[in-house]
């Protein structure tokens, strides 16, 4: 394999893409398939956000640059990459920027209900922060669902096995 490949693993809080991507992982380590895995929202933890980017697009994309380069220069081909709204258009601009314009890009949205939302935030979300998340969840999880381009492949992970859900998602792959 020459190009680039991105599995971009998107969702709103609470559906799991921290926890499928890591599952993900398991199955590639595996099989021995060499690969990185990136958490997106780290990549622009930077507080307070800086007024020229405001929500930090810029310094993620740095960052997304210098650490996939480091990769590449060590052969890996293949990312797996979580961010709420990595699935949407305009990121595949960054992706190509980062990892070069032959980049293929997979994009996966995982879907859960309100309830089961709920009922995961419940148990991450142990501070102030749950109201806020949870709103936040309800809005993300519209626009992603308006948003997201055709061939996004949905997977829902309501009442199902991680195992299961990562094995979907590695099937859309191809790897």
């Amino acid at each position: 394999m020459k190009h680039a490949e991105a599995l971009l693993i998107g969702g709103r809080a609470g559906v799991g893409k921290s926890t499928v991507a890591l599952e993900v992982s398991a199955l590639l380590r595996a099989a021995r398939t060499a690969h990185t895995v990136l958490e997106g929202d780290l990549m622009g933890q930077v507080h307070p956000a800086p007024e020229n980017d405001p929500h930090r697009a810029a310094i993620t994309e740095r960052n997304l640059t210098a650490v996939w380069a480091n990769f590449a220069e060590l052969g890996y081909r293949r990312l797996i990459y979580t961010n709420t709204v990595s699935v949407l258009p305009e990121s595949a601009a960054m992706f190509e920027r980062a990892m070069g314009a032959d980049v293929r890009i997979i994009r996966v949205l995982l879907t859960a209900s309100d309830t089961t939302t709920y009922g995961r935030l419940v148990g991450r979300e142990i501070g102030s922060e749950l109201d806020g998340e949870m709103a936040n969840s309800v809005r993300k999880a519209r626009l992603l669902d308006e948003r997201s381009p055709a061939d996004t492949i949905r997977v829902a992970t309501d009442g199902r096995k991680v195992t299961d859900i990562a094995g979907e998602v590695l099937n859309a792959t191809g790897w």
